[in-house]
């Protein structure tokens, strides 16, 4: 896919030309920290996630995106939200632009082990005090945010 540039509410972002649904796991461990990848695409900090495929559920798509970028294997827990800004586009290098679409989910881990991967050059468990520090995209953190709370229903948005 190659490196991509992130556009939220940007007059100079360009125009959407495709809409791909994709996923977030929002991972936490018996500590408290969240399992957070740093990726290769933007080199930014991110919640592993990526592409819902055809032929797979979208509860198979969190556990296959996980493990592809962590090495992780885990079960889903429950819904965070749904992420459908249309002022936030994907531009990447081949032309294609993606308006965002993401369905956040709680997961839990139940085996594998940290590993890199073509998309993830960097797997760590983080404390939720320690991600402010980190290089995220506002709307990464806003998923890890509601990710964390206790909300009484799903955001949608």
């Amino acid at each position: 896919m190659g490196k991509r540039v992130d556009y939220i509410n940007d007059p100079a972002a360009p125009r959407a030309n495709s809409v791909v649904p994709s996923v977030v796991a929002i991972v936490q461990d018996e500590e408290g920290r969240v399992l957070l990848i740093h990726k290769t695409d933007n080199d930014l900090w991110a919640l592993p996630g990526g592409g819902h495929e055809v032929g797979e559920s979208i509860a198979d798509t969190v556990i296959r995106e996980v493990k592809e970028e962590t090495g992780y294997d885990v079960e889903v827990d429950d819904l965070v939200g749904t992420y459908t800004d249309p002022g936030h586009v994907m531009a990447y290098e081949d032309g294609e632009v993606r308006q965002q679409f993401s369905i956040a989910f709680r997961a839990h881990v139940v085996g594998g082990g940290a590993r890199t991967s073509s998309e993830s050059r960097a797997v760590e468990w983080v404390a939720p005090g320690q991600v402010a520090e980190l290089a995220m995209h506002p709307s990464m953190a806003m998923r890890l945010r509601h990710g964390l709370e206790d909300a009484p229903a799903p955001y949608i948005g």
